[in-house]
């Protein structure tokens, strides 16, 4: 075999380009819609639940924050929640409170 017969031999063995335009945009098309199934769907699913339950969160409720802390609704305010939790008070933001363990009866500040 000759060194200079490679590019020929490589040039038969190369795929011809594709006739349709769509067809070689095919398999990125395919990967854009998985991953919009895969990754982005189900995070904006989490987002408005996330949503519709600091919209539905009030007083007396029991809620566990982004930290861990378990505690008790006193106060919601536009953008925080005052909670108790033990001998403590404090406040936090909204977007802090990540699970509403119980919903219960108004609590008094």
């Amino acid at each position: 075999m000759q060194l200079n017969s490679f590019p020929s031999i490589l040039a038969q063995a190369a795929p011809a380009a594709p006739q349709n335009p769509v067809m070689a945009f095919l398999p990125m098309i395919l990967l854009v819609v998985v991953f919009y199934f895969i990754l982005i769907r189900p995070q904006q699913k989490r987002a408005k639940q996330q949503r519709i339950m600091l919209e539905a969160l009030k007083s007396g409720d029991e809620v566990v924050t982004a930290a861990g802390i378990v505690g008790t609704v006193i106060t919601v305010k536009d953008k925080t929640v005052t909670l108790r939790s033990g001998d403590a008070k404090f406040e936090v933001t909204k977007g802090s409170v990540t699970e509403i363990i119980d919903a219960g009866v108004p609590a008094k500040a």
